[in-house]
């Protein structure tokens, strides 16, 4: 069994080791067939996948001799299969992926286990969402995300790690671990200064940390940069957050983290100090 990774560098892995795919055209054709998630493409498509509009400046006989190139050296590192993992057929291309041998579509389907709810405790959905944001190792397909195709997926795949990460500190509110990861999510925020959520989620750790004038410079913090920047105020949610905190309105106190929550935690010991 082969396992494909590309939440970083490309990777394929086989049991006990790493391989590599030797050749940047080699790897990004693997990388464009992998982004399609074991469907069907035809070579037209394949080609404008992996070339865009200068796909007609594109030899198909390069193609066809990178596909052959591509299946003996899969065929080799999976001796024993007894189907091609790479298959030519009159419709076009197909690189067969099982359940679990590409780690984005794992990560996409623990995020969305997590989202459907179907976790009754929090601490159930901390531990998913931590196993899923572990499985990233760099931006996904690393510094190689030049085609158009790996290009729209990273954007996508990039879209559900944040997102995994609002609803990780969600749930580890929820959970009432606002103390433990309020290092971890005030670096969250900095690095995605824009995000409101990441505000709200941070205004409320500080808060029930004990924190009142920290989460309200929080929130100025964030207007001043929302009206300089984007020249819009912040959300209808993110002021009543502040008017909540403003108010000591008990709900903040509330295990439930609105509008929406799932998700114990990695140990955190420093504490960020504005300034």
């Amino acid at each position: 069994m082969l396992i494909f990774s590309v939440l970083g560098a490309l990777e394929i892995n086989v049991p006990g080791k790493k391989i590599e795919i030797s050749g940047e055209l080699q790897r990004t054709l693997l990388q464009t067939l992998l982004v399609g998630e074991g469907e069907s493409v035809s070579s037209e498509a394949l080609m404008r996948r992996m070339w865009g509009e200068s796909m007609w400046d594109v030899q198909p006989n390069t193609l066809y001799a990178h596909i052959s190139r591509l299946r003996r050296r899969l065929r080799a590192l999976e001796p024993e299969r007894t189907e091609p993992r790479l298959t030519v057929h009159p419709s076009g291309y197909r690189l067969a992926l099982a359940e679990g041998e590409l780690d984005a579509t794992e990560f996409v389907r623990k995020i969305n286990s997590v989202e459907a709810g179907k976790f009754h405790s929090p601490g159930d959905s901390v531990r998913l969402l931590r196993e899923a944001l572990a499985m990233w190792r760099g931006p996904a397909f690393g510094d190689a995300a030049r085609t158009p195709a790996c290009r729209r997926a990273a954007v996508r795949y990039e879209a559900y790690r944040l997102r995994a990460l609002e609803l990780l500190f969600g749930a580890e509110l929820e959970n009432g671990n606002h103390a433990t990861i309020l290092a971890e999510l005030y670096e969250t925020h900095l690095a995605h200064p824009l995000h409101e959520r990441y505000c709200e989620l941070l205004m409320i750790a500080f808060y029930r940390s004990g924190r009142q004038a920290d989460a309200l410079e929080i929130y100025r913090r964030m207007w001043r940069r929302l009206a300089d920047e984007l020249g819009v105020r912040p959300s209808p949610q993110l002021q009543r957050t502040e008017q909540a905190i403003l108010s000591h309105d008990p709900a903040l106190d509330h295990p439930a983290v609105p509008p929406d929550a799932s998700a114990p935690s990695a140990p955190w010991t420093r504490c960020p100090v504005l300034s």
